[in-house]
């Protein structure tokens, strides 16, 4: 008989035990949304009000006069300003040259050396991260510094080089310079997705399958990377339209220098046009990150 209180009593305690267990379960399930609304909305207050100031700013006229008080008007010159056209396509242009030529040369060379020399790995991530650590300013300096090379070289073919790429119409030079920038964006997202993949099963498959190596990176291996190329696209795109240092000290009028350089003018249109700005990247990386989500579901 002893026995048997005994046994009920260590199972009492058991299922107490266990009680307890789930009960701080649940109320740590609880308590983490709660976290969560606290780091979402101290977020939101971080971003939001000196938006909702530069905003305000844009609205908000101050003085006595007709136009004074409520008066949205600079959204309105965004699409009159002079020169804003010539600098976005000239921009767009630019970002869509260093996406291809990044994209271009980071994936192949990734994709080798996880293929036939996986131990130099460490040895692309370190140059890759590179330029990270390097300050922009000093980066510009030494473009500049090169440039100025095209004098003793005005006797050689390349000479014809140097002033082919600083063509005012279309700086190829601001190409380069964007490509060494974005190179750490780029690899880290491709990074990611090749991480996800069986590349070797992949490859192997492709290739015994009579597949050139053209179509096994164009046909099998792009199509299942395309939201880890969505996001290298989409962050080079930031990149390019938010750079101003590089194109500033080169005197190229970009995108960037010429939000700036309205500032100075129309001090309402400047912020206008770059809160407008913000607001088509946030469009595009909630489309990107839409997208993405549907590719999951679907699989």
């Amino acid at each position: 008989m002893a026995r048997l209180t005994t046994v009920a009593r260590r199972r009492q305690r058991s299922l107490t035990t266990q009680a307890l267990e789930v009960g701080r379960r649940r109320s740590a399930i609880v308590r983490r949304p709660r976290a969560g609304w606290f780091v979402l909305l101290a977020g939101a207050l971080y971003f939001g009000v000196p938006m909702l100031s530069a905003f305000l700013f844009t609205v908000l006229v101050p003085g006595d006069g007709p136009e004074s008080g409520w008066n949205p008007s600079a959204y309105g010159r965004i699409l009159d300003a002079d020169g804003i056209g010539a600098s976005l396509a000239l921009s767009l242009g630019l970002a869509a040259a260093t996406i291809v030529l990044v994209v271009a040369l980071t994936l192949p060379a990734m994709i080798a050396i996880r293929l036939t020399a996986p131990r130099l790995r460490p040895v692309l991530e370190v140059l890759c991260t590179l330029p990270l650590v390097v300050p922009p300013i000093t980066f510009v300096a030494g473009i500049k510094r090169t440039l100025t090379w095209q004098e003793p070289l005005s006797a050689t073919p390349l000479y014809s080089t140097f002033i082919a790429v600083q063509n005012p119409t279309f700086p190829f030079v601001l190409v380069l310079a964007y490509v060494v920038l974005a190179l750490p964006f780029v690899y880290r997202a491709l990074d990611a997705g090749l991480r996800s993949l069986d590349l070797r099963t992949l490859v192997e498959a492709a290739r015994n399958l009579g597949a050139s190596w053209p179509q096994v990176v164009f046909g099998v291996l792009m199509p299942n990377l395309r939201s880890a190329l969505a996001g290298a696209c989409f962050l080079t795109l930031a990149l390019v339209l938010g750079e101003y240092t590089v194109a500033a000290l080169l005197n190229y009028q970009t995108y960037p220098v010429w939000i700036v350089w309205s500032s100075g003018v129309d001090p309402q249109l400047s912020v206008a046009v770059s809160l407008f700005s913000l607001a088509l990247t946030w469009v595009l990386l909630l489309a990107l990150s839409t997208a993405g989500a549907r590719r999951k579901e679907s699989r």
